[in-house]
């Protein structure tokens, strides 16, 4: 089965990588590359099951298609419970395969761009001095400069220092900028 899926996506023009069991495919590279994964729940060694758990507590966040004949509702509710992208329980049919496949890809590039753009906001968070953080902390909560200025014990000008420093550094023109950072930090956390 591994050989005709594996033909199949090569024949699609996909790039593939096919491993005869989940500690063979953990001891790879593949681990970190961009991608999907197409299991079966019954593999040597480790399930396909026992594989999702293993990636997620990895912190890999790859979509996961199962494609079974041995499968059952429980397990399917498992897996889709533990995150797996689709999860079918008869014979693959080849188009289906390909059309979920790519939307598999699609996916994990979205889920690829989207981390890549949270570390580049957190490397920018980062730079904040603990004074210009308690300032962003007080701007986010909608707080007026006046108000900031009195509960930290500066002044209005040091205020309006920090927070176009915040600005600076967040590379956030506008208010709403600098929500969607950190609204975009805490959606990743």
């Amino acid at each position: 089965m591994r050989d005709a899926v594996s033909l199949l996506l090569r024949a699609d023009g996909l790039t593939v990588a096919a491993f005869a069991s989940a500690a063979a495919f953990l001891e790879s590279a593949a681990v970190q590359r961009p991608g999907c994964l197409v299991l079966d729940v019954r593999m040597p060694g480790m399930s396909g099951l026992d594989l999702q758990k293993q990636l997620q507590t990895r912190g890999c966040r790859t979509p996961i298609l199962f494609m079974t004949g041995h499968g059952d509702v429980p397990m399917a509710i498992r897996a889709m419970k533990a995150g797996a992208f689709d999860f079918w329980r008869s014979r693959f049919q080849g188009e289906t395969l390909l059309k979920r496949v790519r939307e598999a890809l699609a996916l994990d590039a979205r889920q690829r761009a989207l981390q890549a753009i949270r570390a580049e906001a957190a490397a920018h968070l980062a730079l904040l001095s603990p004074r210009e953080r308690e300032v962003l902390d007080r701007v986010a909560a909608g707080q007026y400069n006046k108000v900031i200025a009195a509960e930290l014990g500066i002044s209005l000008s040091t205020v309006e220092i920090h927070r176009k420093r915040v600005m600076e550094k967040l590379q956030a023109e506008s208010l709403s900028d600098l929500i969607r950072v950190l609204t975009l930090l805490s959606d990743g956390e």
